[in-house]
This record gives structure tokens, C-alpha cells and sequence, in this order.
């Protein structure tokens, strides 16, 4: 077959052996639920004599090993994009891998400074300001520079899935964002000013945003359609409606890379690996979802 005959490749990693991520791979790929313009080429195998449930240095050398290979197949144009299954954090600490997770992995490895996670699931699209981090740190990286940056990278995501565009919320961080400063300054101090800056950015032609608003309404309006995205102040002020509201079919991805990264958001569930018990509804989703952020790439006719 020639080269403009044959089919972009999607590179997909097993995760930690021990986990739920090789069945969890198995059953999307044989769900006849992908789009069939493409290749998955599963990256790695399962080592042998590991043990479902038991992360080893074995299964976290084989888990880095399959990471350094979907990088490298992504920068070099092997893989139209990567999808990774879920990996033990603690066992990668363990035999020296120094990044918080995978998200900052590939951010590494593609030189990027400027990225960022989101979720997606369901009528949810959430960005979040900061990742893996206490929450006592994450509530220091909220500032006015940090709001901005990771709005613009959240705008271009919908801008790119969409085709237009988009409308954005921007969550508070205190009770009823902030009770106009009697319960906390940070949405006067860094939030407004950011809207301000973000919607004077796309000056009315581009995305539009909106905020800071309530965090207990701001989710509820989303998924009732009013909004396409929300930019959320830290890790779980995101995470959790977003798993309330799409547990199975909730899709993370890394913006701002030059490669298309998604995976899916669940962990590596080791309590009921081994057992096919894992609902393979997330990966089903992130596999889809990086086709489609393949296809839309290359067809882009839709611009900030």
C-alpha cells in the first residue's frame, strides 16, 4: 500500500500490567466502537509472571518504557497520536521517574512549558488551572498570568473540537465566588481582572468569557448546555463534577502539546484487575476522541 493509501496509526500504551489497563485496551479495540480510518498499534506487552492487582519495578519498568516509546513515535511522526492507559504513580516514583504524571511526562518530552489538563465527558468540558499538587500549593498558583494562559489554551481546544466560538466559564474559587470580597479577594484580586484580559484578548471575535462564577452553579449550567468549557481553579474542583457527571466516559487530555494525548480518567483499579470487571467506556471514548482531534487538525478551517 502507498503512503497516501495507508491508514494514520494511533499509538496506545497498556498502562501498569498489573492494573485494569491491558483489558481495558483489549475490550475498546475489539468494540467495533472506533473510528475505522485508523490503526491502533498497542505499545508494549505484559510482561510475564505479573500478577493482577501486584505493581512490581517490573510492571513500573515496563509502564516507563512504553511511555518513552509512544513519545518518541509521536514526535517522529509514527503515531498521528497517543492514547495511554492508566499508570501506579507510586511504583514510577519508586524506580525513578520524576515526573507528577504522565501529563507532565509528555510535556517534557515534547519541550512545552505552556500546557495544560482537561476533561471531557458527557456535555463537561473542564480545564484546570493546576494539577497534581496539595491543595494548600494549588491555591498559590492562582493568579491572573496562570488564569489567562491556561484560558487561551482551553479556548483553542474548543475552538478546534467545535468549529467556533466557544463560550467559557471561569469558576471562582471561594463560596458564591467570593461574595463580592467578603468571602475571599482572590476572585477580585486575579479572576476578574483575568476574564477582563481574556475576553479583550479575543476582543468579541473569538471565545468569549464569562466569570468569575459560583462554583456550586457554574458545573449544573455547563452540563445543561450554556457553557462549552469551564476553567476550573484547581484539581478536583473540576475532577469531581466531571466524574459525577461521566464516570465511564470521562477523557483526559494534555493541551498544548504538539502531539494529540488523551487518556482515559480512571485509575489503575487494582482491586478488580484480572477480574473483567472494568468498564472499558473510558478508553473507548479517549481513543475516539484522539481520531477526532486528529481529523480536525488536518482539516482546521477555524481560527482565534
Amino acid at each position: 500500500m502507498s503512503d497516501a493509501g495507508r491508514k494514520a496509526v494511533i499509538g496506545v500504551t497498556l498502562g501498569d500490567p498489573a492494573g485494569i489497563g491491558p483489558e481495558v485496551v483489549a475490550a475498546a479495540l475489539a468494540s467495533g466502537r472506533l473510528d475505522e480510518g485508523f490503526e491502533y498499534r498497542v505499545i508494549g506487552s505484559v510482561p510475564e509472571g505479573v500478577v493482577p492487582g501486584k505493581p512490581s519495578a517490573e510492571t513500573a519498568g515496563a509502564v516507563w518504557r512504553g511511555l518513552e516509546e509512544a513519545a518518541e513515535g509521536a514526535l517522529g511522526g509514527d503515531f498521528a497520536a497517543v492514547v495511554t492507559a492508566p499508570v501506579c504513580k507510586a511504583s514510577l516514583y519508586a524506580i525513578g521517574f520524576r515526573y507528577p504524571g504522565q501529563t507532565e511526562f509528555f510535556a517534557d518530552r515534547c519541550g512545552v512549558s505552556n500546557y495544560a489538563m482537561l476533561l471531557t465527558g458527557g456535555s463537561l468540558t473542564v480545564a484546570l488551572l493546576s494539577t497534581h499538587l496539595p491543595l494548600v500549593a494549588a491555591l498559590g498558583r492562582i493568579d491572573r498570568s496562570e488564569i489567562v494562559r491556561v484560558g487561551k489554551l482551553l479556548a483553542e481546544f474548543l475552538v478546534l473540537r467545535h468549529g467556533r466560538a466557544p463560550r467559557i466559564a471561569v469558576a471562582g474559587l471561594n463560596p458564591h465566588a467570593g461574595e463580592s470580597g467578603t468571602l475571599g479577594s482572590e476572585e477580585i484580586d486575579h479572576i476578574e481582572p483575568a476574564v477582563g484580559e481574556l475576553n479583550q484578548a479575543y476582543d468579541s471575535a473569538g471565545a468569549t468569557f464569562s466569570g468569575p462564577i459560583s462554583p456550586d452553579t457554574v458545573f449544573y449550567q455547563a452540563a445543561a448546555g450554556r457553557w462549552d468549557g469551564v476553567l476550573c481553579m484547581y484539581h478536583d474542583q473540576g475532577l469531581i463534577p466531571l466524574k459525577l457527571h461521566a464516570f465511564e466516559t470521562g477523557v483526559n487530555v494534555t493541551l498544548g502539546l504538539p502531539i494529540i494525548r488523551t487518556s482515559p480518567d480512571h485509575g489503575t483499579a487494582f482491586e478488580i484487575a484480572g477480574q473483567d470487571k472494568a468498564h472499558p467506556g473510558s478508553m473507548i471514548e479517549a481513543l475516539r476522541l484522539a481520531a477526532e482531534l486528529v481529523r480536525k487538525r488536518r482539516r482546521k478551517d477555524f481560527a482565534l
